[in-house]
């Protein structure tokens, strides 16, 4: 039993190592937005899309965040996908108010269809733009961000190459605004996942599919690629776009990018740790993409970010005599996880703006976030995944959102 608990140890001392390593490399590269100014003159054209079902809590905040905007050729689409609440009420008075928010045509869900990405293709073919912001109805975007994300497009890069194609994507996460101690707990795990496994470098050099990622709260991409992907269509079953999207582009050979926009745009995804579970568990799975992957990061996971934090207190009480003694091994090695672990999720804190809680509570977290990634699995498997309390192909029902 010790020896199994040392290799235990020891391989939760190399995840941590490592994710930590990985971490502080990867912040670099998730670097801000330019700065730099766009010429409205030469500005490209944008549509941000936006898909509404039973939005009346967030669709206005997002509509007026998104007039607001300083960018100079700006369309906003909203579908309203089947609301019975006051989301219609809400988008036509938004459309009559302001010539740049209009109203896409609609039509029932097709069978086989998720429900966000049949209203983001229906979006996406009708934008004007001739770039597409694919984004939610809870986000709130400060002045400066629209115009930040197309200059980031727009910007050369080291990784340039003659004859290449563009980049015809960037994507970030913005600031995750957690209310309650049940968020705080699971969301900041998407920066912990992301930037402890992802190497952003290998993203930017090279067009491998598999070394992508994005945020379906935030895609912004050049419609002429977007087309040639075969857009929203091409994933019509999905329930995860972030993912999906960069994929496809990058199989043609398009480069995709992130950057960091924190300042710039902000999000409360779900409220209160109920409807957290529920939403990640429709998605959690299909982020990994497979079981050997998903059991990988479980044993790291548990390993690294959990067993540690049990063995570190009770081989103090060892020393102490309150307990049986531990090896000294044992108290040395969880001693070094729980402070690898600390300092990653210190820094991830203090750069996007996350609760303390979130850093104190981090093995609790990371074990909320493994169940939720089973329960995905199991709901993936069995077909029982739901968007906005609609499952794939189901006819819209008076039900409210889930």
């Amino acid at each position: 039993m010790t020896t199994l608990l040392l290799v235990a140890l020891w391989t939760g001392l190399f995840a941590c190592t490592v994710a930590l390593a990985m971490t502080i490399a990867n912040l670099r590269f998730y670097a801000r937005a330019t700065a730099e100014p766009l010429d409205p003159a030469a500005a490209p054209s944008l549509t941000v899309c936006v898909p509404a079902r039973n939005e009346e809590a967030n669709l206005e905040a997002c509509v007026r965040s998104l007039l607001a905007s300083n960018y100079p050729r700006l369309e906003i689409l909203v579908y309203d996908d089947a609301s019975t609440d006051r989301t219609p009420e809400i988008l036509a008075r938004l459309c009559a108010e302001d010539a740049r928010v209009r109203t896409a045509d609609t039509v029932p869900l097709p069978d086989g269809w998720n429900g966000k990405q049949h209203a983001c293709d229906r979006m996406g073919r009708q934008a004007t733009g001739e770039w597409l912001l694919f984004t939610d109805a809870d986000v709130r975007f400060e002045p400066a961000c629209l115009e930040r994300a197309i200059a980031e497009t727009q910007r050369p890069r080291a990784t340039d190459v003659p004859g290449s194609k563009p980049v015809a994507l960037v994507s970030t996460f913005p600031r995750q605004i957690t209310g309650t101690l049940g968020e705080a707990l699971v969301v900041p795990m998407i920066f912990f996942i992301l930037l402890s496994y992802l190497p952003l470098g290998r993203m930017r050099s090279t067009t491998d599919p598999g070394a992508s990622a994005g945020c379906g709260q935030f895609l912004c991409v050049w419609k002429p690629a977007w087309l040639e992907a075969g857009g929203h269509a091409a994933f019509r079953d999905s329930m995860h776009d972030g993912i999906k999207l960069p994929r496809n582009l990058r199989r043609l050979g398009y480069r995709t990018d992130l950057f960091d926009a924190t300042e710039l745009c902000a999000c409360r995804m779900y409220h209160g740790f109920a409807a957290t579970w529920r939403g990640f568990a429709k998605n959690a799975y299909e982020g990994l993409g497979s079981v050997p992957l998903l059991v990988f990061i479980t044993v790291m996971h548990l390993c690294g970010h959990v067993l540690p934090w049990i063995v570190l207190p009770a081989a103090l009480l060892g020393l102490a005599g309150v307990v049986p003694q531990l090896p000294m091994l044992a108290l040395v090695l969880s001693a070094g996880c729980v402070a690898g672990a600390l300092i990653q999720r210190v820094m991830l804190a203090r750069r996007f703006k996350q609760s303390p809680a979130s850093v104190a509570l981090h093995p609790v977290g990371v074990a909320l976030m493994t169940l939720i990634q089973w329960r995905s699995l199991y709901l993936a498997k069995t077909g029982r995944r739901t968007w906005r309390g609609r499952t794939q192909g189901e006819a819209p029902t008076a039900e409210p959102a889930g």
